[in-house]
């Protein structure tokens, strides 16, 4: 590090993995500058993960509530004011933006207000003023798909889902993937009536294991959303105040709100990248090796704007190994994305790390599978018929337990420990000798002794 440029590192957006990035940078000593055209803690913060949970935690309620009854309470019809949570959740996500803003200030980050864009390997132009830097580090992010079909005009993101004037009495959502499926059990726990058209035959993408995406599809069916699979939406109109949305059957559906979850794109348009010589994949995401280091090598790039895994903690590891190979001076870091847990957070929730049956199976000459599938105790006295998965992924010959996955409530909460497990390469066994905490769901995933295939 020396004095030839303004900084060592300038990041492009303030999202998870540039805020983590500049921060560790800053601690080894790196002068850092990081700008942001929209708002601390990008995607996750703002239109993603922190307040999308918020809405989850609101609209599991009236299920609670009715469930109450089966233990005893008297309760009352609940009443639900929209205006009073997106009231609250607002209020966190203030207070989290300044949380963001006073990590960086603390670390000793310059942070730039403005569009951050590329105009050599060593240049940075924002709002009219140049910065050059040793190196540079793109965390755009990435921004919702919009559709092309007449009318498209006419539907919503989920970034605007966040901020809606009042709650609508029926939506249509576009896309069965986890977006579209988080926010179906949202709109329907607010009391919303909610149809939703998938391309798949089960919901949830093909890298979800088969019985995970069997039970979650047939619970929100169950539950009362009005699932259209193997449909794709072909046309929104106006229809006075409301919408008619159309599928390539001829169906005709009339909603109050349309929504768009057929995906995420990086953000990179407009940054100078490939003028720069960045290279670009056919999909508009950053090419970057093991190291984040794109064709330019002064030019890095982490999290969604890379297409691998999108995921918070993801960036947040990306963002960290580039911020310690560039500036910690010890060996150089890659990640293993091997075995990385992950939610859904539907009504019940998601669970899963490792293999799936389906990717087992095309990897591992002997597979055999544990499942289980039961009633809660707490719905044998609330009288919910909602179900339970847990389910195990092992390799016969060498008895590693490749995947585990659960639909069930708490889902996140008890996956999370049992991918410890499977990072330290836990075998069936080992399971088996664990004993269980009882009552409880998650025993089961140390009891299951007979395979089932």
């Amino acid at each position: 590090m020396s004095d030839d440029y303004d900084y060592d590192l300038f990041v492009i957006g303030a999202g998870s993995g540039g805020v983590r990035a500049s921060r560790v940078a800053a601690q080894l000593g790196a002068r850092v500058a990081i700008c942001e055209e929209r708002y601390l803690g990008g995607t996750c913060v703002n239109v993603g993960c922190v307040p999308k949970k918020l809405l989850v935690y609101g609209s599991h309620v009236r299920e609670e509530i009715e469930d109450a009854a089966g233990f005893g309470w008297d309760v009352a019809p609940p009443r639900f004011d929209w205006a009073t949570l997106r009231a609250a959740k607002d209020a966190e996500i203030a207070r989290l933006n300044g949380v963001y803003g006073r990590l960086l200030d603390g670390a000793g980050v310059t942070t730039i207000n403005g569009r951050g864009r590329v105009l050599d390997p060593h240049t940075v132009e924002v709002a009219g003023v140049r910065y050059t830097t040793r190196h540079i580090l793109v965390a755009t992010g990435s921004w919702p798909v919009t559709p092309r079909f007449a009318g498209a005009e006419h539907v919503v993101t989920s970034n605007e889902l966040f901020h809606l004037d009042a709650l609508p009495r029926r939506v249509v959502i576009i896309g069965g993937g986890y977006i579209g499926t988080e926010f179906a059990a949202i709109f329907h726990g607010f009391g919303v009536a909610v149809s939703l058209a998938h391309r798949g035959s089960r919901l949830l993408a093909d890298t979800f294991d088969g019985d995970v995406r069997r039970v979650l599809t047939e619970t929100l069916r169950d539950k009362g959303v009005d699932l259209h699979l193997e449909r794709l939406v072909v046309g929104v109109e106006r229809v006075g105040e409301a919408y008619a949305a159309t599928l390539d059957d001829g169906t005709r559906i009339e909603a109050d709100l349309v929504l768009c979850a057929c995906g995420r794109k990086a953000l990179t348009a407009g940054l100078g990248l490939e003028e720069a010589g960045v290279v670009l994949d056919e999909r508009g995401d950053v090419v970057v090796d093991a190291y984040y280091r794109t064709s330019v090598p002064s030019i890095l790039a982490v999290g969604d704007v890379i297409g691998w895994v999108q995921l918070t903690p993801v960036a947040l590891a990306e963002g960290t190994r580039v911020a310690r190979n560039l500036f910690g001076g010890g060996p150089v870091e890659t990640l293993d994305y091997e075995a990385i847990p992950t939610a859904v957070f539907t009504q019940p929730p998601v669970g899963t790390v490792g293999l799936s049956e389906e990717q087992a199976r095309e990897r591992v000459a002997n597979v055999a599978i544990y499942r289980s599938e039961f009633r809660p105790m707490k719905h044998t006295l609330s009288g919910r018929a909602e179900k339970t998965l847990m389910k195990l992924v092992v390799d016969r010959d060498t008895d590693k337990v490749l995947g585990v996955h659960m639909v069930g409530p708490d889902a996140g909460e008890i996956i999370q420990g049992f991918a410890v497990a499977l990072r330290c390469g836990a075998t069936k066994a080992q399971f088996d000798q664990t004993i269980g905490i009882h009552p409880t769901a998650a025993e089961e995933l140390v009891t299951m002794r007979t395979p089932v295939a």
